[in-house]
């Protein structure tokens, strides 16, 4: 789990953190190196052992090849490399076994792996995957049925679609999204509980054969089903099995209990919505005489085990409940932006020591958009009000889409940052393009200037899962023309009720 104290500590540097030069050239001017016509070219990398040129022109990847993603390990030299203290060059990392056995300098690793041809990856930043909080992978046939529609429209939009899938329909939403999310830099995503009546192995096979790791929920409203599903998945190396009840007002109180403290013992989380929408906090107002959060604390289910999604409309004493309880919350900007009633104070949590996560609620699997929403609704909503400047700074945006998502789900000893011992879940991304030249601070740039056009490889548990956009082992074009003609056929038998525009 995150450290709460380290949380703290991050955010207190938040109000003095200004551009630091601490970008590309900027860092690089700072500490010596050749700066070239693309950028930089780091020392010691060009010597006896002939690493592989991936320096890039006119937008190609001159002789970088998928193959050299391939075998069991790899040495990867890339022009920066995104650590959890901030972007660094000269160093490399051993790939070994699909995990980050060694981090250090390029010249020192080079050295000691004379057996490996390294892999140069000059013109590119090797960075953690994004790690999506909150997704909803059986829900990818209605994204743009929710567009223009009432805040609160699971009911009247998203119930009514899910019960339409079958076996095979729920499979190919969740394998979409899968894709969509690799597409957009996530090597992590995080399931929230499918209301398809369909075993939720189809979810499992869809995002397996993707190559994406997943945090699969079952939902156990009913108090049933919840060990079985813990045990299924147990060790499997891709899914990393959760448990839900889509809100509390959905369970017994005893029920949610019951269930928190399974996933407690098991090492899991509970994922819920809560305080999500106005209409939400107001039933559970007259039903339990208590808001969503402040209720699932009463009944004893709050606690580090328990991930709240939105977590939109908080009080004060809510989020001292949060950060009491060492619960985590997942924060989903584009759903708020979308059809939401309020954007959660982002900035707060982190002050306030509460883990948090990002999400994307199934709007739009794109890491890079996600981070620029996070950081751009906390200064519309709570920044520009108060003259901050800043608004947590890049490095809190990245730091809380990779290792505080892969911290609120639970598996911050997996994944999330770049270092020894976890899950070689990674990005290669091109830093020579117009967007991001000349560069002064490169986590401010990644966070408002980066696109996923620029994600050249997506690795996930040491194998490529993504080049340039398209799976390399598996036809992710045939995919999309699958899922263009059964999506629209779901949606004609969910019967859905959404508001026409006038």
């Amino acid at each position: 789990m995150y450290a709460r104290t380290e949380v703290r500590k991050q955010a207190s540097g938040l109000a003095n953190e200004q551009h630091s030069g601490f970008g590309r050239r900027g860092f690089l001017a700072g500490v010596g190196g050749v700066i070239g016509a693309s950028g930089i070219d780091a020392p010691g990398t060009a010597d006896a052992a002939a690493p592989h040129d991936a320096r890039t022109k006119n937008g190609t990847d001159n002789g970088l090849r998928p193959a050299h993603f391939h075998g069991t390990r790899q040495l990867l030299v890339p022009e920066l490399l995104l650590l959890p203290d901030g972007p660094v060059r000269g160093q490399a990392v051993l790939v070994d076994g699909g995990k980050f056995r060694t981090i250090g300098p390029a010249e020192q690793l080079i050295a000691a792996h004379r057996d490996l041809q390294p892999v140069r990856l000059d013109g590119h930043l090797l960075m953690p995957g994004f790690v999506d909080a909150h997704h909803h992978l059986t829900q990818s046939f209605g994204k743009a049925q929710s567009f223009g529609q009432p805040s609160e429209i699971f009911k009247t939009v998203w119930e009514p679609l899910e019960h339409a899938l079958d076996e095979e329909s729920a499979y190919l939403s969740a394998k979409l999204a899968a894709l969509e999310a690799l597409r957009g830099g996530f090597t992590t995503v995080a399931d929230a509980g499918t209301r398809a009546p369909v075993d939720v192995g189809a979810v499992a096979k869809g995002t397996e054969e993707a190559g994406i790791r997943c945090v699969l929920s079952k939902i156990v409203s009913t108090g049933t089903g919840g060990p079985a599903h813990l045990a299924r998945w147990e060790g499997h190396p891709l899914i990393h099995p959760s448990l839900a009840i889509a809100v509390p007002e959905d369970a017994p109180g005893e029920v949610i209990k019951k269930t928190a403290d399974m996933c407690a013992e098991a090492g899991a989380v509970l994922q819920i919505h809560v305080n999500e929408h106005l209409a939400s906090v107001e039933r559970s107002l007259k039903s339990v005489g208590r808001r969503p959060l402040a209720y699932l604390h009463h009944i004893g289910a709050l606690g580090p085990h328990t991930l709240g999604a939105h977590a939109t409309l908080l009080t004060p004493s809510e989020m001292r409940l949060l950060a009491d309880s060492g619960a985590a919350i997942s924060y989903n900007p584009v759903a708020s932006a979308w059809k939401g009633n309020g954007v959660a104070h982002a900035t707060m949590l982190a002050a306030m020591g509460v883990r948090f996560g990002m999400g994307t609620d199934g709007t739009r699997g794109d890491g890079f958009r996600l981070v620029d929403a996070g950081e751009t609704a906390q200064r519309l909503a709570y920044g520009m009000a108060s003259g901050d400047s800043v608004c947590g700074a890049g490095r809190t945006w990245l730091t809380h889409a990779t290792a505080g998502s892969a911290d609120a789900l639970g598996l911050g000893k997996v994944t999330g940052e770049i270092a020894a011992g976890k899950a070689a879940d990674f990005l290669v991304v091109n830093l020579d393009v117009p967007e991001l030249t000349p560069s002064y601070d490169l986590r401010w740039e990644l966070v408002r200037l980066a696109n996923r056009d620029q994600i050249a490889a997506v690795v996930v548990n040491g194998t490529l899962r993504l080049w340039h956009g398209w799976p390399p082992d598996w036809d992710g074009h045939a995919l999309v023309a699958r899922a263009a003609k059964l999506g629209p056929e779901v949606v004609r038998r969910a019967k859905l009720q959404r508001v026409e525009p006038v």
